[in-house]
């Protein structure tokens, strides 16, 4: 078998070591692929496959991309799900003696993109990791590309699941017994399509974590961090940190703001939850449009955007914090003038903490420097206006802004106004700043009029008027001189170069300049590259000073939305406290009120305690806006939770812990489960999950199986909710089966609503009014008329609706006594053997074959 050439025995060498990366290998002025790699990369790119001569008898297959263009390449691999390592050259190819020496300068992961190119500037990029043993889990996310860091931990794996659902992280290491989670992991590929990299045992060892956290965050004490009792999250953390240190070649000083939290510190809101009241993506189509985060994204600033996300799928639980805010947005809303004039100085301020993070990453170029100088240039002014307002909260935000004078300043004076893309082609450095590198540029330039001179100069001496001086690569500086000329040449002149229609001719004194000009210009070049480097350096040192300014300039942009859609859009300021009282005076749904513009959105109230108004039960035809009216309640709420105005003429929010929603029902083909079992699904989380401090809203729950079934769901969901012994939450519930509003009067707290309907033979006209008492009829027929069912089918259905009220007995909903069935615990089981065994069981760790095993051992037992 013949040997391999020796750039792909260096080839193979790195590729070996990255087998779960396609290697971007540089070879001149091309990234190549080679074998496996480009086959995959010529697919999922477009590209032709080409071969090279690799040593064997088959040529390597091949393909490449110009370094220059690499990066959209690059973000649509990382797009699709794929891993890229980038292999350059680490030596000048002019003084390599044999094989240019080449390495990893950096690996690129889902989680791990910095480039803006490959970012949505409005949401983040998260990188997560979960590590779980028998005593608990924890969980964190780190978007590299600003610097935040969010940690957290639970003993129960709907948390988990929770919080991976509001963070959306776009890869996920997992270690421990988060590496056997079929839970976890189905949950992550299948709801969240993200990348999952299991990591080594040893990423996670508990000393050499703490070490790397109390290192790279500055922590001196973990109980002053929150970390003392969550053991699990340290290990995560620094699990995350090793993973960050093995792929990125930079420096990690950016990441360095860790926000622990605790549960019970904001409001959760499951997946669920999320895409049914389309807070951030439409259920249909995943766009923004038509979303709450639509209709409340006034912001000016891509960091503004981002916080503004972060603000709306976690909304805060302390009333005293909620109250900070409405005090800001309240200050701002006051005063238009002021307000106006932040708002237009914010719209000049570009994306600082992306920025930033470039720059400690070592990916900025100068432009990106020039960027910065320009946000940074907007500080002072946004400093001046927002110290006009009087709030507390944003006097503290302003306090925060650092006018960071001294990075300005120097970027001001080092980097040429317009910089170019690259780094080592030099023109990057302002005149004045170095003398070195203007003495350099002086000479090289100078050079070039010199040359200009010898040009004149050799045209009179030999009286060839048409003698000029050229360059290539190959020979440097050259004199052209045309065949019919060539009688004038002087002998002093040394032929290099015969062409079909001229010679080409040097001389000592042309050599001599070349090799002044052609050296100044290269030393310029490299000090240039140096120089930057160091300015770069600089700067990145800065980070923690940077990013400070950043995150109080987003949170004022984010203030100002919602001041400017409170105004634009006649919201009200919520009371929000501890008490269990949700009472919205003519609320409105704030997308449907958009959405609908110069038509008349119809507003209604909605009041729910923990007394005597736990329940509401909903009737009413479809279409009739059921489900729009539950919706505006449960984002009403969210809106309230996170500081911002709401769509009523007065709101008092009780604040609520978890907010849950059962609407609609698709099949889960892929998993085995109908519309039906997904609908059960759902509500059983509901009811193991909420507490009374919960806001439930069910829609249509069992009408996925027969008539007496789905009525028997029905009714046993709406006791167990409105229960105190269990539940006793605020709920409501939406309902098709208008027999269950006798419920009104036999189970405590439940009350009675439907939507006002005016009937007029067989024509109906939606009112969109929610009123006291139950409906009398679900108008179903006249619905399907008012869909454009044809009148043949409609006449059909009505006699065979008039047939079956006559033959079939209506059902009846009537009080039934709870039947008292003793509760069956392990503790009245201790002596039994296979208690015993159940209670050694770790179900979330194990996998099927393992399941298998322990049921026959169970089995055998009994």
């Amino acid at each position: 078998m013949a040997e391999l050439t020796p750039m792909m025995k260096q080839y193979f060498e790195i590729k070996n070591q990255n087998k779960d990366y396609i290697l971007f290998y540089r070879l001149g002025d091309f990234y190549e692929m080679f074998f496996d790699d480009a086959k995959l990369a010529s697919r999922e790119l477009e590209l032709t496959l080409t071969g090279r001569d690799c040593g064997q008898e088959e040529r390597a297959p091949m393909c490449g991309v110009p370094y220059h263009s690499a990066e959209s390449y690059i973000a649509k691999l990382v797009g699709k799900g794929y891993k890229i390592a980038i292999c350059e050259q680490v030596e000048d190819p002019k003084l390599a003696k044999g094989l240019v020496k080449r390495e990893i300068v950096r690996r690129v992961t889902p989680g791990t993109v910095t480039e803006a190119s490959m970012l949505d500037e409005q949401r983040n990029n998260f990188l997560g990791c979960v590590f779980a043993d028998q005593s608990g889990i924890g969980i964190c996310f780190a978007d590299i590309s600003t610097g935040d860091v969010y940690a957290t931990g639970s003993s129960d794996w709907t948390d988990i699941l929770s919080e991976c659902g509001s963070f959306v992280p776009r890869e996920v290491l997992v270690g421990g017994a988060a590496a056997g989670s079929n839970v976890l992991l189905s949950f992550l590929q299948d709801r969240l399509s993200a990348l999952i990299e299991p990591m080594p045992e040893e990423y996670f060892d508990a000393q050499q974590a703490a070490e790397r956290v109390m290192h790279q965050f500055q922590i001196e004490d973990f109980g002053a961090a929150g970390l003392t009792d969550l053991p699990q999250t340290v290990q995560c953390l620094g699990g995350l940190l090793a993973y960050l240190e093995q792929t990125q070649a930079a420096s990690l000083a950016g990441l360095n703001h860790l926000q622990v939290h605790h549960q019970g510190q904001y409001m959760e809101i499951d997946l669920i939850a999320r895409r049914n009241l389309e807070l951030c993506e439409t259920m249909r189509t995943g766009e923004k449009s038509g979303t709450l985060l639509w209709v409340l994204d006034q912001t000016r600033t891509a960091m503004g955007s981002r916080l503004l996300r972060q603000w709306m799928e976690r909304p805060l639980y302390n009333p005293l914090q909620i109250v900070r805010r409405q005090q800001a947005v309240s200050a701002l809303c006051e005063d238009v003038i002021a307000r106006s004039a932040l708002t237009d100085v914010l719209r000049k301020v570009l994306d600082m903490e992306r920025l930033i993070g470039r720059v400690v990453s070592g990916a900025a170029n100068g432009r990106d420097l020039r960027s910065l100088s320009s946000a940074i240039a907007c500080l002072p002014e946004i400093h001046a206006q927002a110290s006009l307002f009087g709030a507390a909260y944003l006097r503290e935000l302003t306090s925060q802004i650092d006018l960071l004078e001294d990075i300005h300043l120097l970027i001001e004076q080092s980097i040429v106004e317009e910089p170019p893309v690259t780094l080592r082609e030099g023109g990057l450095i302002r005149p004045g700043y170095s003398q070195e590198i203007d003495t350099l540029r002086d000479l090289s330039t100078g050079g070039q009029g010199e040359i200009a001179a010898i040009e004149q100069r050799e045209r009179e001496s030999t009286g060839i008027s048409k003698l000029k001086i050229g360059y290539n690569r190959v020979f440097g500086y050259y004199i052209e001189v045309s065949k019919t000329n060539l009688g004038l040449v002087p002998p002093h002149y040394i032929r290099k170069q015969t062409l079909a229609n001229c010679e080409r001719y040097i001389t000592e004194e042309l050599k001599q300049l070349e090799s002044t000009v052609l050296g100044a210009q290269e030393r310029m070049k490299a000090l240039e590259y140096d120089m930057f480097i160091r300015i770069r350096d600089q700067i990145g040192a800065e980070v923690h000073r940077v990013q400070r300014s950043a995150q109080a300039v987003a949170a004022i942009d984010v203030l100002c939305a919602f001041a400017n859609v409170a105004c634009d859009n006649h919201y009200i300021c919520p009371t929000v406290d501890f008490s269990d009282r949700i009472e919205i005076r003519d609320g409105r749904h704030p997308v449907v009120e958009k959405m609908l513009k110069d038509s008349l959105f119809i507003p209604n109230d909605t009041v729910l305690d923990r007394g005597e108004n736990r329940v509401a039960i909903i009737t009413g035809p479809n279409m009739a806006g059921k489900s729009t009216y539950m919706r505006q309640v449960a984002l009403i709420t969210i809106m309230a939770q996170i500081g911002s105005f709401v769509p009523a003429t007065s709101a008092h929010i009780g604040v609520v812990d978890r907010v849950f929603t059962r609407v609609g029902a698709s099949d889960d083909l892929a998993s085995g489960q109908s519309t039906f079992m997904v609908e059960m699904s759902e509500v059983a989380e509901i009811l193991k999950y909420a507490t009374k401090s919960s806001l439930l809203i069910l829609d249509e729950i069992g009408r996925g199986t027969s008539t007496y079934d789905g009525m028997s769901i029905a009714r046993a969901v709406v006791e167990y909710v409105a229960d105190k012994r269990k539940i006793g939450a605020r709920a409501l519930f939406a309902t098709h089966y208008h027999e269950l509003t006798v419920l009104e009067d036999l189970v405590s707290g439940v009350k009675n609503y439907n939507i006002a309907v005016k009937k007029r033979g067989d024509d109906i006209t939606f009112l969109r009014k929610i009123v006291r008492g139950g409906a009398d009829d679900s108008y179903g027929i006249e619905v399907a008329k008012l869909a454009g069912v044809p009148n043949t089918v409609i006449k059909r259905a009505k006699a065979v609706l008039a047939d079956l009220e006559a033959t079939m007995p209506k059902p009846e909903v009537r009080a039934i006594a709870e039947e008292s069935v003793p509760q069956l615990t392990m503790d009245a089981l201790s002596g039994d053997a296979v208690a015993e065994r159940l209670r050694a069981l770790q179900v979330d760790t194990m996998t099927p074959i393992e399941a298998l095993n322990a049921l026959y051992e169970l089995k055998k037992l009994l």
